[in-house]
């Protein structure tokens, strides 16, 4: 199995990095994009053994407690067989 967590800031919280990126696209070309948020992707691959149930459980955990940090950002977490 792989997981995928994709990890974005919330969107009450500001995101400088974002915004450099998106000033960036406007001058070389790209003025329809109307705004960019940042963020982290991971890719886990998972033992054989696991079922996916338990296989979420432990990358839920994973993600809120290493991958993430809750008070700042959103997390979403795919399973693939």
């Amino acid at each position: 199995m792989k997981a995928k967590v994709y990890v974005t800031l919330k969107p009450s919280v500001l995101d400088p990095q974002g915004k450099a990126i998106h000033q960036a696209i406007k001058t070389i070309g790209y003025p329809s994009v109307a705004d960019i948020r940042q963020g982290k992707y991971f890719e886990l691959n998972i033992k054989e053994g696991l079922s996916e149930e338990d296989a979420r459980q432990e990358i839920q955990h994973l993600a809120h407690s290493v991958l993430a940090n809750p008070v700042i950002e959103d997390y979403k977490i795919e399973i693939e067989k």
